[in-house]
């Protein structure tokens, strides 16, 4: 779990490194999308796992690697351009507070208690605590935290997408944050992969498939970049960057999650998404030297205490001893299938 935490923690910092050595953010996007699926591609040929064939369930994944990696990859690059990698972290970490915005705008949220929803309302002040739009004169870039809030706000909906494209489901089912998120959402899809494509698709094939088409969606925004040499301003450092972003950042860090869920369930692994914006926050002022004032770090307080209290689920009511309990909630299976990230 620890080393599980600090790769995804440290994505934040690789890319402001990447950034401050010559890569653009769709050289660190394509980069790292095909980088993460290279490694997922060989630990599934190894495994004698086969990427899915049926076209609904491609055209499905096409649309989740979009929301999920090509979109927030990017917003993600852009916003770190002028927003520290600390903060970036802290940012991407209002995932769940989306969620649970976008379940209430559609009616899907079943679960809602007033203290999630103040959570909810704490999480955003948090939020407009960090930008203090009241300041003419910010310590705190605005289109790029705005970048930053618009990956996260893409992997909530991507999390709303998934739920309805593979299960069936709403919104609601999926408030939570990091690992948690990525686990129901990966396992319904998995369980659908059969369905769609006649037979069942293996995790680890279906992390690679939409990595894949990541790469690809991505790989369409390289002629803004200029130059015929794609690369030419990059130095050693950067491409060392972008490269340990891609292998162990994305690409091995989706097969740990994979080991981990099974291994200590979905609840063990959410416990990785509250540690990631420690982790950034920690590397970027250690490594960079990043400084943080005392506004931004009361912000980053009252964001993390909003998205765990978004994160409180309503005690079950006990059930009375004449009501049948022959059909209790089936817990998810203990992997993994499509594969989403929060940094």
């Amino acid at each position: 779990m620890a080393v599980l935490a600090l790769l995804w923690g440290s994505g934040f910092l690789w890319i402001r490194l990447a950034l401050h050595h010559g890569l653009t953010p769709v050289q660190i996007t394509v980069l790292r999308a095909a980088l993460g699926a290279a490694v997922l591609l060989l630990l599934a040929r190894s495994a004698r796992q086969r990427l899915p064939r049926g076209r609904t369930l491609w055209r499905r994944l096409a649309v989740a690697a979009f929301l999920c990696n090509a979109l927030p990859f990017l917003l993600t690059a852009y916003g770190e351009r002028s927003v520290g990698s600390g903060l970036a972290g802290v940012l991407h970490a209002t995932t769940p507070l989306w969620s649970l915005l976008i379940g209430l705008a559609l009616g899907t949220e079943r679960a809602t208690t007033p203290l999630r929803l103040g959570g909810l309302l704490l999480g955003f002040a948090g939020v407009l605590l960090i930008l203090a739009p009241w300041r003419e004169s910010g310590d705190i870039d605005g289109p790029g935290a705005l970048a930053l809030l618009g990956a996260a706000a893409s992997y909530a909906v991507a999390f709303a997408y998934m739920a309805r494209a593979f299960t069936g489901a709403g919104a609601g089912a999926d408030t939570e944050t990091g690992a948690e998120t990525r686990t129901r959402t990966e396992t319904r899809a998995g369980d659908e992969a059969g369905t769609d494509t006649g037979r069942d698709t293996a995790p680890l094939a279906l992390s690679a498939a939409q990595l894949t088409a990541a790469a690809g969606l991505s790989a369409l925004a390289l002629p803004t970049v200029g130059p015929l040499n794609p690369l030419s301003g990059a130095d050693v450092l950067g491409l060392v960057a972008v490269t340990v972003l891609g292998v162990a950042c994305t690409g091995l860090t989706f097969h740990l999650n994979y080991r981990l869920i099974a291994t200590e369930g979905p609840t063990g692994a959410a416990t990785v998404g509250y540690l990631l914006p420690v982790v950034s926050t920690a590397l970027g002022a250690l490594v960079l030297g990043e400084e943080l004032t005392v506004r931004a770090v009361a912000g980053m307080a009252v964001v993390l205490a909003g998205v765990f209290l978004v994160k409180r689920q309503p005690k079950p009511k006990p059930s009375s001893p004449t009501e049948p309990t022959s059909n209790p909630r089936r817990e998810p299976k203990p992997h993994t299938a499509v594969p989403v990230t929060i940094d």
